[in-house]
């Protein structure tokens, strides 16, 4: 039986070779998760017996520290990234609707992935962009003013699939 999170060892080579681009001191553990993680989308379990080793603390502290902050991963995202803001302004003028669109149209729930693995959603606090209410973020691009039609004009086409 196959683990979704198992690293391949050809996977396990290049995450050496991160590793060994880092100096051998804790203090480098945040920007060499962060480097296995723009590698591989994530931070695979797999990998954290060898960073372990690498900066010289156990398997659980390290699992503690990718567990610990919001922006580590421990499980595969989705190519695309799609947050939705749930701040005061876009609750007034309809995120929730929107987010139950989204949800509706991808067929997946807050912080999960598409089977396809093509979208992860997630919400967020608030992104800033208040004036342009309800928004969503699809990896760095800002789609304001969000209505039902946008919501199935941007992703209407995954759910035909």
């Amino acid at each position: 039986m196959s683990n979704a999170n198992t690293v391949p060892d050809t996977d396990l080579v290049k995450i050496e070779e991160v590793i060994s681009s880092h100096p051998t001191q804790r203090w480098p553990l945040i920007p060499l998760l962060q480097r296995i993680q723009n590698e591989f989308g994530y931070i695979p379990n797999g990998a954290v017996p060898a960073i372990a080793r690498a900066v010289g603390l156990f398997p659980s502290q390290i699992q503690g520290v990718v567990s610990f902050y919001a922006q580590l991963y421990s499980t595969p995202r989705g190519r695309n990234i799609v947050r939705v803001c749930r701040g005061t302004a876009c609750h007034v003028r309809g995120g929730k609707t929107i987010l139950k669109l989204v949800k509706r149209e991808l067929d997946i729930e807050d912080g999960e992935t598409t089977p396809d693995n093509e979208y992860t959603l997630e919400t967020v606090a608030c992104i800033g962009c208040c004036a342009l209410a309800p928004n969503v973020i699809i990896n760095n691009n800002i789609h304001g003013h969000m209505n039902p039609r946008k919501v199935t004009a941007i992703f209407g086409e995954h759910r035909e699939r």
